[in-house]
């Protein structure tokens, strides 16, 4: 009988491994609840890491040995596939977003969005932002400064972030009066308030790209993908705030 058993058990498929995946800093509660419900239907659930898109990207660039990458922009996922780090035809848009000014939940500010009084306001600062040079969320929010007339004004007084959710907690403990951060960031905390919307013309539209990484043989990665992708996954993003991609609200 022993004997018996220990063939049946040569024999037996091996478990299958949850897929690891690198996503941008704004996705942590709604890609944890996806991961929620991808585990509730029986599947092993998949090990997430959040960080600046940036941050992640250059993981992928140095072997990390992930299976899925969501970003918070375009860029850093065309500088992958560019290297051939995305697996062929697994790229594609996920969720978009908004930009906001976020402020202390006890203060009513009204921010006009507007490049002098704009330039007044938020230049008196500290204003807390992702770093403007590499973290998507730094950038959108330089580009819609700029073209507003106040990234000049503003600059100096900018406190660079490692990511959005750390510029999040500047403001939230009171060590910035303002701060720059996504929509779904914002309707996270309840330690801020909106202040202000930034028109969607003063950006690049926010996307969130998602692919395979080229190196990932984890069939749990791909089906994961799919979920994500899928009228049930982007039901979940929807519940947090995020737009279908290509159409801000």
């Amino acid at each position: 009988m022993i004997a018996g058993l220990a063939v049946l058990g040569l024999g037996a498929a091996p478990s299958p491994t949850a897929p690891l995946v690198l996503a941008a800093a704004s996705l942590q509660e709604s890609l944890n609840a996806a991961a929620d419900q991808w585990a509730r239907a029986g599947h092993p659930r998949p090990v997430i890491s959040f960080a600046a898109s940036s941050a992640l990207a250059r993981q992928i660039e140095a072997g990390a040995p992930a299976d899925l990458f969501v970003s918070a922009d375009e860029e850093w996922m065309d500088l992958l596939a560019t290297r051939r780090l995305i697996a062929a035809g697994t790229r594609a848009d996920l969720v978009g977003n908004r930009l906001v000014v976020v402020e202390p939940a006890g203060r009513r500010t009204a921010v006009p969005l507007n490049g002098a009084r704009l330039a007044r306001l938020l230049g008196a600062g500290p204003l807390a932002m992702a770093d403007p040079d590499s973290v998507p969320a730094g950038k959108y929010g330089k580009a819609a400064l700029t073209k507003l007339g106040a990234w000049d004004a503003v600059a100096p007084r900018v406190v660079r972030a490692e990511n959005v959710r750390a510029a999040l907690t500047l403001v939230e403990c009171g060590a910035a009066p303002f701060g720059i951060v996504y929509l779904t960031d914002a309707r996270a905390s309840s330690k801020v308030r909106i202040a202000g919307i930034f028109p969607v013309a003063s950006h690049p539209p926010i996307v969130y790209p998602i692919a395979r990484i080229a190196s990932s043989t984890n069939p749990e990665g791909e089906g994961f993908r799919r979920f994500l992708l899928s009228p049930r996954g982007r039901a979940i993003f929807a519940r947090f705030g995020f737009a279908a991609p290509g159409r801000a609200r």
